[in-house]
């Protein structure tokens, strides 16, 4: 079955994956939901569904390496890139900056699809593209399960989602949550985001 951008959203709902609350995003900001995609990839069938059809959307890109940020695009990443033909990386933090570690190379010339599983900022998948770059890589384009940023994000090559869902977010000191006294949780796994 192909992960349509209904079907997706559904999926989210069923495992649930689509949170609500008082959450601090990995970027800082603040939202009323979050969209914790590990809950949805934990099911093996669902992580292989929406990787084949996240796949889709840049099977004629002549991918070689797929590059995600970990650790939230490292299973999405290796689904992509299974169903791609193509190898599985990801990037890590060092001291605060995004790394290759673990043996991870990329050649120059390499073409690279940059995967996450959800966007709101670009922040870290423009972490992982500028890497790729550095080490001479062409990131031909970003993929995620989910942009929430209600935005088109100019991320220097085409970005696709299996499906958007704009989820309001708040600078700290002009949260709404905040000032109702609300407590908030970091359910994300960036641990440098700002308090």
């Amino acid at each position: 079955m192909k992960a349509t951008p209904d079907r997706t959203i559904d999926l989210l709902k069923r495992t649930g994956a689509l949170l609500e609350g008082h959450f601090r995003l990995s970027s800082g900001r603040h939202s009323d939901r979050y969209c914790q995609c590990a809950k949805l990839l934990e099911h093996p069938a669902y992580a292989e569904e929406v990787g084949e059809s996240l796949a889709g959307l840049f099977r004629k890109q002549g991918i070689d390496v797929v590059v995600a940020p970990a650790l939230g695009g490292i299973i999405i990443g290796h689904e992509v890139a299974r169903a791609l033909g193509a190898r599985s990386i990801f990037a890590e933090r060092q001291d605060g900056t995004m790394t290759l570690r673990r043996g991870f190379a990329l050649e120059s010339g390499s073409r690279v699809l940059v995967v996450e599983d959800v966007v709101t900022t670009g922040g870290s998948v423009r972490e992982v593209a500028d890497l790729a770059r550095r080490d001479g890589a062409v990131v031909v384009g970003f993929g995620f399960i989910l942009d929430r940023s209600g935005v088109t994000l100019d991320l220097g090559a085409p970005a696709r989602a299996l499906a958007r869902m704009p989820l309001e977010s708040y600078e700290p000191e002009e949260c709404p949550l905040c000032e109702r006294g609300l407590a908030i949780t970091k359910p994300g796994s960036r641990p440098d985001a700002r308090p």
